[in-house]
C-alpha cells in the first residue's frame, strides 16, 4: 500500500510521474485495425456485370475461388473468417513479440506493436485503499523512543505494524491527522499514578475518535552502565509516572538518590547509554536495557505489582459499534448552571442499569471560571469543569441511545469520544509481558 503523506508533499500526480519511465524509453501504440471485406453475388439469370447497386456502385458477378456461389454459402465463408481472426489475435497474445511474424487469414504479416510486459501498470483503487483494520502495514505513532511501554501496547493492539517514535503526545495526534499514521497508542490512565490528563486535553482538542482500548502490564527495572552499582548512583531519572510508581520500592532500596523526572521511561535509558552516565540509573523497561546496552540492578521495583496502565487506540474515523461483544464508550459533557445537573447526568445510567467505569473532571479551558451574582450574598466563583466519562455500552445498544439523549437535556455541551470493543485479555500481574 502506497502511505501518502501531505507533509511530504506527495501527490497522486507526483506519484503518478514518479512511476512512468522516461519519454524517451515509451513506445507509441498505435491500435491495429482489420478489415474484413467479404463478397456476395446474386446468382440470377437476371443479373450481369454491368448491374449497379442502389449506391451507384458496381455490383462484382465474379467470386469464383473466394466465396460461395450463394448466400449460406457466403455466410459460412463470413463465420469461419471471423473465426479464424480471433484465434489468430490470441495466438499473437500469447506468443507475440517485437518483430514477430504473425499469420492472419492465411497471410503472413509483420506485427509493428511490440508487446512489453515490463511496462509500469496504472494505479488503481487497491493501490490506494486504507490499510487493514488490524495488524500488517499499519503504522502505529506512539510517544517515546523504542523500548517503550507504548511500543509494546501499540504492538499487543497491532500486531506485526510499524511503529513510529513520537517525542510528544501532541505529535502522536498530529501523525495520524496529516495521514503520517494510520493509528496512535497513548495512555490515558495508570492504575498507580491515575489519569494522564494531557491525553485527555488532547482527545478534546483534536477530532480523532477512539477504536479500541489495551492494557499493559507495567515491570519497573532500575537500569544502569554495566558494572556500575547501587551505591555509586547519585540520581535516578525516568517518566514522572514512573518514578511516582516506584517511589516507596527507592526508599526500601536504600538508595539516597536525587529524581528527575524526563520525557519517557526508555528516553531515559537512552540518555544514559548516550552520555556514559555512571552516577545515574534510569526506571524502564527490560527491553530498554537490551536495546541500548544496560545492565538490570533491580526487578520489579514498581510499589504495586498490579501495575497496569490503559492505553487507547486513536484513528481518523470511527468503527462500527457492536452488540455482539463487551463494548466501552467514552464521552465529554460540559454542565449547565445548576448544582444537581451532575446527579441527573449520572442517573440517566443508572436508571438503564448501565455501569461507569471511570469519571474525570477537567477544568473548561474556555471558560475557567463562572461568576454567579446574588442580591443577598453578593458573586460567587464557581470553576467550570469538563467530565469525562467511560461506561460499558455499545452505542449500539438502545439503552446507550436513550440514555446519552437524556443527558443531552441537561448539558451545554455532549461528544462521543468513541465506542470501541472493551481489552477482555487475562494478564498475569507477576510476569512481565
Amino acid at each position: 500500500m502506497h502511505t501518502i503523506a501531505p507533509s511530504s508533499g506527495v501527490t497522486l500526480k507526483s506519484l503518478v510521474q514518479q512511476t512512468s519511465p522516461p519519454p524517451a524509453q515509451i513506445s507509441r501504440f498505435v491500435p491495429a485495425r482489420l478489415v474484413v471485406q467479404c463478397g456476395y453475388r446474386f446468382d440470377s439469370a437476371n443479373t450481369n456485370a454491368s448491374t449497379v447497386n442502389t449506391n451507384g456502385i458496381p455490383a462484382s458477378n465474379n467470386f469464383a475461388g473466394h466465396v460461395g456461389a450463394s448466400r449460406a454459402d457466403w455466410q459460412s465463408s463470413c463465420a469461419i473468417l471471423a473465426s479464424k481472426v480471433v484465434s489468430q489475435q490470441q495466438d499473437t497474445e500469447k506468443t507475440g513479440g517485437a518483430g514477430e511474424i504473425t499469420v492472419v487469414n492465411g497471410h503472413k504479416s509483420l506485427d509493428l506493436v511490440p508487446l512489453d510486459n515490463n511496462l509500469p501498470k496504472p494505479l488503481t483503487i487497491t493501490d490506494l485503499s486504507p490499510a487493514p483494520m488490524h495488524g500488517s502495514q499499519l503504522r502505529v505513532a506512539y510517544q517515546g523512543v523504542p523500548g517503550a511501554y507504548s511500543e509494546a501496547a501499540a504492538g499487543k493492539a497491532y500486531p506485526k505494524c510499524e511503529a513510529i517514535p513520537c517525542d510528544q503526545f501532541e505529535v502522536a495526534f498530529q501523525a495520524v491527522e496529516l495521514w503520517i499514521a494510520d493509528r496512535a497508542v497513548l495512555p490515558v490512565e495508570n492504575s498507580l499514578g491515575g489519569s494522564i490528563h494531557r491525553n485527555y486535553d488532547l482527545l478534546l482538542r483534536h477530532r480523532l475518535h477512539i477504536v479500541g482500548e489495551v492494557q499493559l502490564p507495567v515491570h519497573h527495572c532500575l537500569l544502569a552502565l554495566p558494572g556500575v552499582r547501587k551505591e555509586y548512583l547519585t540520581r535516578v531519572i525516568s517518566h514522572p509516572q514512573a518514578l511516582a510508581q516506584c517511589e516507596l520500592t527507592l526508599t526500601k532500596l536504600g538508595l539516597n538518590v536525587v529524581r528527575e523526572a524526563v520525557d519517557d521511561t526508555a528516553g531515559a535509558a537512552e540518555y544514559i547509554a548516550a552520555n556514559n552516565l555512571r552516577d545515574t540509573a534510569a526506571i524502564a523497561s527490560a527491553r530498554a536495557a537490551e536495546l541500548y546496552g544496560l545492565q538490570i540492578l533491580s526487578e520489579g521495583i514498581q510499589d504495586d505489582s498490579s501495575n497496569v496502565t490503559r492505553f487507547v487506540m486513536l484513528a481518523r474515523e470511527p468503527i462500527i459499534p457492536r452488540t455482539d461483544r463487551p463494548f466501552k464508550t467514552s464521552i465529554v459533557f460540559a454542565h449547565d448552571k445548576g448544582t444537581s445537573v451532575l446527579f441527573k447526568v449520572l442517573s440517566a445510567f443508572a436508571f438503564r442499569n448501565i455501569s461507569l467505569t471511570k469519571i474525570e473532571s477537567r477544568p473548561h479551558r474556555n471558560r475557567p471560571i463562572r461568576l454567579v451574582d446574588d442580591a443577598n450574598v453578593g458573586t460567587a466563583k464557581h470553576f467550570e469543569y469538563m467530565f469525562y466519562v467511560d461506561f460499558e455500552a455499545s452505542m449500539a445498544d438502545v439503552r446507550a441511545q436513550n440514555a446519552l439523549a437524556e443527558v443531552q437535556e441537561f448539558t451545554s455541551f455532549l461528544r462521543v469520544l468513541g465506542s470501541y470493543p472493551m481489552d477482555m485479555t487475562p494478564w498475569c500481574p507477576s510476569r512481565e509481558e
